[in-house]
């Protein structure tokens, strides 16, 4: 990597030549294993719509704090000393924010408060600091995103001293305020807002930042296959349940991986505008993949435990809910680039919707293994048509 003359801690970013992934980054993403497992077991104990819309809430936290964060080690250099602790000081930061999750709506909401405030306002500041006065059009960007962040921190830090529902309403509005910025880039009485043009970004590193993070939950479904499977009494039931989810997992790595995050990554490295295709592509659309991933090993975890009898609601939802949101993902992110919306993918949600309706009347071990079997069919489908031609 080549010095930066107009700003020492920033990547120099080489046109159409791809960055890779430090290891303090990778080191860093450890904790949101963590907090992904937290997800995961705090939406299965808390599996009402209440609790549904609690987890969802707290998902959304914990993808936001860390896309914001693979954008700021986009424009900074991580194997600069500075930046390199900064990233080990949001790892605390994690650490407090992902051991509250359970708790977050109980006794440790002011902590989950504060270490998501923290870790918003405090890297976006370093941000700020760290840009120099020769880069006016960076620094004023970073200077916008301290503004909406620091505005979402209030209502964080409101909630988090709130109780029962306040809090839920107070940690919507500052959820809604992080999320609406970008799309309004970041706009700020006087000063305006920001031009995409001047987010500059390295492309190629962003999209596998985000293919990593589909690793880390892909990684806890395993986890969660291999440590409910072996608590069990071993029978051939359970043995078909732990090759049925197992194979779901795979077949969800294949749609994501096999062509999609590499021709994501080649687009976005291409284009001319990528830090526009990074906003929609990885900061948006990855959201309900990851989502889909984390409600899968949910019900994962639910069909190994009871495979026989009847579905519960419980497992319905999140045996259909989690392959659904993550094609719902996929086909948007994959549109994002290609320009046409994938007909297996399109094929894969209707064969879901057409399947929820008699879910119920199915066993768990049954519905896994149909759920599984559309989403191979629709990974199968897309590796074979996309040799042959681009729009099936």
């Amino acid at each position: 990597m080549t010095d930066n003359p107009h700003g020492a801690l920033f990547r120099a970013i080489v046109p159409h030549q791809h960055s890779r992934v430090t290891y303090a980054e990778l080191f860093f993403d450890l904790v949101f294993v963590f907090a992904v497992t937290q997800i995961s077991h705090t939406l299965l104990a808390h599996f009402t719509p209440l609790g549904v819309l609690q987890v969802t809430l707290l998902f959304l936290a914990v993808w936001w704090v860390w896309v914001y964060t693979s954008w700021i080690t986009n424009w900074l250099n991580p194997e600069k000393t500075p930046v390199r602790l900064l990233l080990f000081a949001m790892m605390l930061g994690g650490l407090v924010l992902s051991t509250s999750i359970p708790a977050a709506f109980d006794g440790r909401g002011l902590w989950f408060a504060i270490a998501y405030a923290a870790m918003q306002v405090g890297k976006t500041v370093f941000l700020w600091i760290s840009t120099p006065r020769s880069r006016p059009l960076a620094r004023m960007n970073a200077i916008r995103i301290t503004a909406w962040l620091s505005m979402s921190a209030i209502f964080w830090i409101a909630g988090g001293l709130a109780q029962g529902e306040l809090r839920l309403v107070l940690w919507a509005i500052a959820l809604v305020i992080e999320y609406v910025s970008p799309a309004v880039r970041f706009w700020i009485p006087r000063y305006g807002a920001s031009s995409v043009a001047d987010w500059v970004i390295e492309g190629g590193h962003m999209a596998e930042r985000c293919a990593l993070f589909v690793i880390i939950a892909l990684g806890e479904s395993v986890i969660v296959t291999g440590a409910t499977f072996a608590e069990l009494a071993w029978s051939a039931e359970n043995l078909i349940a732990f090759v049925a989810v197992l194979a779901g997992s795979i077949a969800m790595w294949w749609i994501y991986f096999h062509i999609g995050a590499e021709a994501g990554s080649e687009q976005i490295s291409r284009s001319s505008e990528p830090g526009r295709l990074a906003r929609l592509a990885y900061t948006y659309l990855h959201m309900p993949i990851v989502a889909g991933i984390i409600v899968s090993a949910v019900a994962d975890e639910l069909v190994l435990k009871h495979p026989g009898g009847h579905s519960d609601l419980k497992t319905v939802i999140s045996a259909i809910g989690g392959p659904l949101l993550f094609l719902f993902g996929t086909i948007l992110f994959k549109h994002s680039f290609r320009g046409f919306l994938q007909l297996s993918h399109g094929v894969g949600i209707i064969a879901l919707c057409v399947l929820a309706w008699f879910a119920s009347e199915l066993s768990p071990l049954m519905l896994s293994i149909l759920t599984t079997a559309i989403m191979i069919v629709v990974a199968v489908w897309e590796s074979v048509s996309l040799q042959s031609g681009p729009r099936e």
